[in-house]
């Protein structure tokens, strides 16, 4: 287990035979590696075949789902909804994070290598990391939105609000394109023994603080200020719908609730896999081999399963949501069927999310 490169998601390169004597960067500066061979038990080509076919299928329904919700939203005559401008970036971030897996899965199949050139892998983890810090960080800001637009805002100037709902999401793109450059600049093309991984490759003085300061702060960003944040406001958002006697308003606490579960059943394994892995790569739990094939897998499938919200977000936030749906259907099947009148009976029968947040307001 090398005790210094901690794999960030989709790095995890197999690295654990590397020694100082056969490490090279393409740039000419690489660290010190300290290592210790271990018996290969684990079957990695089997681990990593499989969970290409599911990267796989994870792009092709993300890349479905995602695109009918950003062509939705261009469609849209009506789009006053509060969160749809969330929405709209949500869906965006989650495709930019789908496009990129088609690389990953080719780098999988080779057992991580990499050979598509240095700026190929900056640019590819680039991309990947702002939007999935960006889909992340939508969803919190979705879940303070909805909760204040409920029970504070719902009389207040619209335009006003949609200005500022736009200052957000052009602050969370920032963000994300800030908390990645790090990391991404950092990232080089290693050989060793004729195989090439692209992976971070921080300066030796400090390598060990370069490393802690990324993957704590991965954990602090990506889950542990997130995710309190989703589950406080929607748990307060659920309080709010529920003082209502509307059976059909208290069965959307049951959506909410799913909210709050869908993200910590994604994010919840992987990040507990990585702080196993901190701990286990600066010696605070002794090393084994055992240890060191558990998290190579548990590593790699957690991983995987994460992104699986990038498929379920457009269902759980976009197709449940009534106003989308309604939305959906003009758009499908009613466009161009204006003779029929069903077009004009969906959108008179619409309510906004304005609407309902006045309802509710008075419910309380």
């Amino acid at each position: 287990m090398n005790t210094i490169d901690l794999p960030p998601i989709f790095d995890l390169a197999e690295v654990e035979n590397l020694t100082e004597s056969n490490l090279t960067c393409s740039t000419g500066d690489c660290i010190t590696v300290d290592s210790l061979s271990c018996p290969n038990t684990l079957s990695k080509s089997a681990l990593l075949y499989t969970l290409s076919i599911f990267y796989i299928f994870i792009f092709m329904i993300g890349l479905v789902a995602n695109f009918v919700v950003i062509w939705m939203n261009f469609q849209a005559k009506t789009t006053g909804y509060e969160t749809h401008l969330y929405i709209f970036n949500l869906a965006i971030a989650d495709l930019c994070v789908i496009i990129t897996l088609p690389v990953w899965v080719a780098s999988l199949l080779q057992h991580s290598q990499w050979h598509m050139g240095e700026i190929t892998c900056k640019i590819t983890h680039l991309v990947f990391s702002i939007n999935l810090y960006g889909s992340i960080f939508f969803l919190a800001c979705m879940s303070v939105d909805r909760y204040l637009s409920v029970t504070y805002f719902t009389t207040s100037n619209s335009s006003k609000n949609k200005r500022i709902r736009q200052c957000i999401c052009l602050f969370v793109w920032l963000l994300g394109f800030l908390v990645s450059l790090p990391d991404t600049y950092y990232l080089k093309t290693v050989s060793s023994n004729n195989e090439t991984y692209c992976r971070p490759v921080y300066p030796e003085e400090n390598a060990k603080e370069w490393l802690a300061g990324m993957e704590l702060s991965s954990l602090i960003l990506g889950f542990l200020i997130p995710f309190p944040v989703i589950a406080i406001f929607y748990c307060l958002l659920a309080k709010a719908v529920s003082a209502s006697n509307d059976q059909e308003r208290k069965s959307n606490g049951k959506i909410i609730f799913a909210y709050v579960i869908v993200f910590l059943t994604c994010w919840l394994p992987y990040h507990l896999a990585v702080f196993l892995d901190f701990l286990l790569a600066f010696h605070f739990i002794p090393f084994s081999c055992q240890m060191e094939h558990f998290l190579y897998a548990a590593l790699h499938v957690t991983q995987c399963f994460s992104l699986v919200h990038c498929c379920i977000n457009p269902i759980l936030y976009s197709f449940i949501n009534r106003n989308y749906k309604y939305e959906l259907m003009k758009a499908f099947i009613f466009k161009y069927s204006a003779k029929t009148g069903l077009a004009k009976l969906i959108e008179t029968s619409r309510v906004s999310e304005t609407e309902y947040s006045a309802l509710e307001q008075n419910a309380k």
